[in-house]
């Protein structure tokens, strides 16, 4: 029987509330783990690389990648430099970088300079599932269903969820559930959701 993979959990720019769909589903598998937000790494590219990096090298077996907004960015640039073995990724609404966000997100000459810029498009070397909103403040549906093609991800079109985070209504992500299950992710008994 194989091992049940290490659900880790890669965060975006954004510090994150107790009400956010990660904290929620890193606490409701056993064992998940959440890559730390650098400290006094302001919007550094680099070092969330280095900081996903870290994490992985000290689990052993399988892991499965779940990353949100730039986390997800920050996966596709960690997998473009390291070759560590990875079950699956779940990358929900990666935003798009390569056009001018909303007041209140950095800049494009900001994220040039913290390396965020040009996004990766090289196919990832895992299976992976893009979860793509249809109304997402901060990337358009057929520019991420771009980046999925790309990536050679799987889109899946979870609806007018906005950015799928607090702010957008989203606390709760239960599909989240259903979606990692697809990469032999288990649930504790108490936690299973249906969808």
């Amino acid at each position: 029987m194989n091992p049940t993979p290490t659900v880790v959990l890669v965060p975006g720019l954004r510090d994150h509330v107790p009400d956010h769909w990660q904290t929620v589903l890193a606490a409701r598998i056993a064992g998940a783990v959440t890559v730390p937000s650098p400290t006094d790494a302001g919007l550094s590219r680099d070092a969330r690389v280095m900081a996903l990096n870290d994490t992985l090298s000290r689990i052993q077996g399988p892991v499965v990648l779940v990353a949100h907004s730039a986390g997800v960015l920050t996966t596709v640039h960690w997998a473009a430099r390291h070759r560590r073995p990875v079950h699956g990724a779940l990358l929900a609404t990666p935003p798009d970088f390569d056009t001018p966000l909303p007041d209140g997100h950095p800049g494009p000459q900001t994220l040039r300079e913290n390396g965020w810029l040009p996004v990766r498009r090289n196919p990832l070397p895992f299976p992976s599932v893009v979860a793509a909103s249809t109304n997402d403040p901060l990337a358009r549906l057929d520019r991420v269903a771009e980046l999925a093609r790309a990536w050679g991800s799987r889109l899946v079109n979870i609806g007018p969820v906005g950015h799928l985070n607090p702010a957008s209504g989203y606390g709760e992500w239960p599909q989240a559930l259903e979606l990692l299950q697809t990469f032999g992710c288990r649930t504790t008994p108490d936690t299973e959701v249906s969808v």
